[in-house]
């Protein structure tokens, strides 16, 4: 057996930044990844890929539509959907072998194959590069896989995840999206611009489930106005691939047939296959492994981050929670807070948030103030043309603490940092309101919001 000071099973976001982190602070570190490319989920189909459709299709629908208020004129328009999903491919290409550099700058050990627990400090490593392993600490980074519902059968082809949704190889003239969270709403607008009708089909009775309701109401009304036929309080009973078609069935409805299925109903933690009762090790419902408040299972050793562990599925969670991971494996330190950990949908316009929603406050008992300000009243959205959208912060009443942030707008992704950095400094809405902000940007919308707070916006 090959004995290392830690090993890290998943090359996504948050192992192999817990792998790279842990051999800085010194530690002789393995990272097992069953695929051949680096990176996880996240950067080989999901985040990196979609937003690389996500940027061109906008570019395309922008061309279309939108360059003549702004008094430029195009000829025939074309779409090269070949050359899209090439250019696409680069991308992750290019980051994926990003990583395999990190890991060689920083002395980390590669092991391409599938990892199971053999006992406890002990893996077997199956596939390319078929080892025996121990050590003292074992990170699971496993990450997560699509969730399927009863009755929808995934056949990769009519009927698929957002793994095929990322490649489909024509336009399809109809798309159903089964689910109005992040990922089916993000995927919807890629083929929604470039010519789809797209239908979605979602068991709540709002879009964007999770997220501040004013959020939601905003987001629901300008994507419908965008050409999304939204169906909420939908139940699908079932989804089938057939010769030239899709076929799903939505209880009390009339059977909708399309040309493609987008399945994006969640995803579940993907540790069926780690061999965890080896370890006495088990996990809930959805895969996940319960944790302390350093990452360590019920197992001593035995860590898990990311989506493996309850909570939100976001890359950027991951990250931080590895780094914290490893800190305190060799430090004693390591902390992630939660309530500064921001969220974003990648739609046009894009929707962010940080901490708390009103919702949640008002359920605590927690006495907050509001203030809003609308891109319509900034300088800056204007001169885009892109003014749909507002920032919305909420404030202690007593002491004025930021508790959370609420964006939807142009740039809302790039907006939503200054937020995330007031909130993990303890900042109160006056600070961002006395801080100076350049003219003409947009973040001015976040300092008139956070005047706001106190009554006293100055452009609105």
């Amino acid at each position: 057996m090959t004995e290392y000071d830690l090993i890290v099973i998943g090359a996504g976001p948050g192992g192999y930044v817990a792998a790279i982190r842990a051999a800085q602070l010194g530690l002789n570190v393995a990272c097992i990844e069953r695929e051949p490319a680096l990176g996880g989920t996240c950067l080989r189909v999901g985040c990196i890929p979609s937003k690389a459709l996500l940027e061109r299709s906008e570019l395309y629908h922008e061309a279309s539509d939108g360059l003549k208020k702004h008094g430029v004129k195009v000829g025939k328009l074309e779409l090269d959907l070949a050359a899209m999903l090439k250019r696409k491919d680069a991308t992750v290409s290019a980051l994926t072998k990003g990583v395999a550099g990190l890991f060689k700058k920083n002395n980390v050990t590669r092991y391409e194959g599938t990892a199971t627990f053999t006992g406890k400090g002990a893996l077997k490593v199956e596939g390319k590069d078929s080892a025996e392993l121990t050590a003292k600490h074992i990170i699971i980074a496993t990450g997560s896989k699509p969730a399927t519902i009863p009755g929808v059968e995934l056949d990769g082809k009519r009927v698929g995840s957002s793994t095929e949704a990322l490649s489909y190889e024509e336009v399809p003239k109809h798309l159903v999206v089964i689910g109005a969270g992040v990922i089916g709403l993000e995927l919807g607008s890629v083929w929604l611009r470039l010519g789809s009708k797209v239908t979605v089909l979602e068991y709540m009775d709002h879009i964007l489930p999770g997220l501040d309701s004013d959020l939601s109401k905003e987001a629901h009304k300008l994507f419908k106005k965008q050409g999304f036929d939204f169906h909420l309080g939908s139940k699908v009973t079932g989804a089938k691939s057939l010769k030239s078609k899709a076929v799903v069935s939505v209880d009390g409805m009339d059977d909708i047939e399309c040309d493609q299925v987008l399945v994006a109903t969640g995803r579940w933690a993907n540790t069926d296959s780690l061999g965890l009762d080896a370890i006495g090790l088990e996990t809930n419902k959805r895969g996940q492994i319960e944790v302390n408040e350093h990452f360590e299972t019920a197992v001593e050793g035995v860590y898990a981050i990311g989506d493996v562990i309850p909570g939100l599925m976001l890359a950027h969670k991951a990250e931080d929670e590895g780094v914290a991971c490893v800190e305190h494996i060799v430090t004693g330190v390591g902390h992630v807070n939660y309530d500064a950990v921001p969220g974003i949908v990648y739609t046009h316009p894009e929707i962010a948030s940080v901490g708390k929603t009103e919702q949640e406050l008002q359920d605590a008992g927690v006495e907050y103030n509001v203030g809003k300000f609308n891109f319509m009243a900034n300088g800056r959205a204007r001169a885009l043309g892109d003014t749909a959208g507002w920032v919305k912060i909420l404030a202690d009443k007593q002491i004025d603490r930021v508790l959370g942030a609420h964006i939807i707008g142009p740039r809302a992704g790039d907006l939503i940092a200054e937020c995330a950095v007031a909130i993990e400094f303890g900042a109160s809405a006056e600070d961002i309101a006395r801080s100076c902000h350049a003219h003409p940007t947009l973040a001015e919308c976040v300092k008139e919001a956070a005047l706001g707070v106190a009554g006293r916006t100055i452009h609105m």
